[in-house]
């Protein structure tokens, strides 16, 4: 039963596509046509064809960008939804060597001393100064003897 109808349908599409070209594509007259009416013909046709292409491809372009907009749509829902949920991450405490060795594979065998190939600098040590108390330092500059001292200072 299915069968019959599958067979009934492609010939009803079938007369469709028939009818729909015979009413969109005339039938052509090439008897009793001189070399220059077939010329003008072809010409005709490849100028039609020129169309349908122009027109085909106008509609293509709006197709793949109407459904790159689709996906990026959905993909913006799915976001807000709030589905895609980042795994915590947990901090892994490795050496240098086996970082290499999983970086690299086989290839290191022996071991890397990367503090070996780093050059030393010498720290100067800077002069301090003696930390006082800065209460002392008013009381002995207070009053006229404390003035005296940094005109004397200032000489």
């Amino acid at each position: 039963m299915a069968t019959v109808m599958l067979e009934k349908e492609k010939e009803e599409k079938k007369l469709e596509k028939e009818g729909a070209l015979s009413k969109r594509v005339p039938s052509l007259q090439l008897s009793d046509l001189s070399l220059q009416d077939l010329q003008a013909v072809c010409k005709d046709l490849h100028h039609k064809i020129d169309v349908v292409d122009d027109e085909r491809y106008d509609i293509e372009a709006k197709v793949v960008k109407n459904n790159k907009e689709l996906e990026n749509l959905a993909l913006k829902i799915f976001e807000l939804k709030g589905k895609m949920k980042r795994p915590a991450l947990k901090r892994v405490k490795i050496s240098a060597d086996a970082m290499l060795g999983a970086l690299l594979g086989s290839k290191v065998k022996e071991s890397v001393d990367f503090k070996a190939n780093l050059k030393t600098v010498k720290k100067e040590e800077e002069k301090k100064e003696e930390v006082t108390d800065w209460r002392k330092n008013v009381e002995a500059m207070s009053g006229m003897e404390g003035r005296k001292k940094l005109f004397n200072a200032g000489q």
